[in-house]
């Protein structure tokens, strides 16, 4: 059993090609993709993925939660499977390459074992995860949180979307809700090849993101009740004013991140005022909170510092108050022996590189709690994602697959 050498390669324009052919399923308005999970898109997205894989010769399983794992065989099959894979789903305004890179990318990783007639010792399973954006069913990385046992599947299956459709009958309206438990799999390791979705590797000119951690979340929302009253009309000194408090904490938010530099970030995103009308006073706000770092002790500090001054603003304003955590999850520490795997890679192709910190949640994050796990990253232009104008070059996917390929065919071995 060998490392692969420095010459072997996947083939660029044939990962290019898929990419390209995949990205003409569900189109958006302005060259990107909507594929959102459990449509009619996502389900054509699927059986184009199965027909590749089928024609890769790899064996096809699908779980519970419609998660498509399909395998190549190993020379001991007794042996548990490298896996390797991301999600084909995308926002309702993503890019061609949001996940799709790390599936295609493991899909090419096999066909060029295949090419060069290379036979692995463990078995090597490529995945794509059921609704890892979460934009149509809330929570994102929802499949691979019931196989990693954060949530149960029935709640799963009840989550709707915003026309009260449920994840589970729109699952099984699409035919992809397969037979197989979910979290039976035994999984000896798994990588996840995936853009940046931000700045940092193209703005250092690096080819490669070894990422060592994720940055841990909580999403909160934030109620504010005041009172309606004309806008014209009602003194200033007499006003309960929802909108003025969700500035007030919109901004807080803002200067409590800044005093935790470096490595946290936060932002309001999600924000609604009522009754929403030009002459009207907002009695009432309702806006979500994100903020995210790396280091818990910092997560946690924030948390606390925001809710006491959302507190302090609701009471100085006379406005009710509710704080409620719509999302979590801690950071993430990506395990040491894959992350060396993936650095060593890159040296060993000559691929610059540095250590980087995923800002966004992935399904590796859930699956690192039950296996192994380590992530790739490459470049994306200006660092934009969850955009139809997200972009990547050939060049940068090929270099995450390379070192997807010898991470993952190193890790599962090569039998001489």
């Amino acid at each position: 059993m060998t490392s692969p050498g420095e010459n072997l390669r996947i083939n660029g324009d044939r990962l290019w090609e898929s990419l390209m052919e995949m990205a003409k399923i569900g189109p958006g308005v302005a060259g990107g993709n909507n594929r959102q999970t459990l449509t009619d898109a996502d389900k054509e997205g699927r059986a184009l993925f199965a027909r590749w894989c089928d024609e890769a010769g790899l064996t096809l399983g699908v779980d519970q939660m419609g998660t498509m794992f399909a395998r190549r065989e190993g020379e001991d099959p007794s042996l548990d499977p490298v896996y390797v894979g991301s999600h084909l789903d995308t926002q309702p305004t993503g890019g061609k390459y949001d996940g799709v890179l790390g599936v295609l990318g493991g899909l090419e990783l096999v066909r060029t074992l295949n090419d060069l007639g290379i036979k692995t010792r463990r078995p090597i399973v490529v995945t794509n995860w059921t609704n890892e954006e979460g934009t149509r069913f809330a929570p994102a990385m929802l499949a691979s949180g019931v196989f990693a046992g954060m949530h149960e599947q029935d709640w799963a299956y009840d989550r709707t979307d915003a026309e009260g459709k449920r994840f589970g009958d729109e699952l099984e309206r699409i035919g992809w809700k397969g037979e197989e438990a979910v979290g039976a799999r035994k999984i000896h390791a798994m990588f996840e090849l995936h853009i940046e979705q931000g700045p940092i590797l193209e703005a250092e000119g690096k080819d490669i993101g070894v990422v060592t951690h994720g940055q841990g979340l909580w999403w909160l929302e934030v109620t504010l009740t005041g009172k309606d009253a004309h806008t014209g009309s009602t003194p200033m000194t007499m006003r309960v004013n929802a909108g003025l408090g969700m500035a007030r904490v919109t901004e807080a938010v803002h200067r409590i991140a800044m005093a935790h530099q470096p490595d946290a970030v936060g932002a309001v995103g999600q924000a609604n005022v009522y009754p929403n009308s030009r002459n009207v006073i907002p009695g009432k706000a309702v806006f979500t909170i994100d903020i995210r770092s790396p280091d818990l002790g910092k997560l946690t500090s924030m948390r606390s510092e925001i809710e006491a001054e959302a507190a302090r603003i609701a009471e100085e304003l006379g406005l009710g108050v509710k704080i409620e955590p719509v999302g979590h999850f801690d950071p993430v520490t990506f395990d040491p022996g894959c992350v060396s795997a993936v650095r060593q890679a890159a040296e060993r192709l000559g691929y610059s590189h540095r250590d980087i910190v995923s800002g966004a949640g992935h399904d590796a994050c859930w699956i690192n709690r039950v296996a192994p796990t380590a992530m790739i990253m490459c470049p994306c232009v200006d660092g934009l994602s969850h955009n139809e104008a997200e972009e990547i070059s050939k060049e940068w996917a090929t270099a995450g697959a390379d070192v997807l390929f010898h991470a993952v065919v190193e890790t599962a071995g090569i039998v001489e």
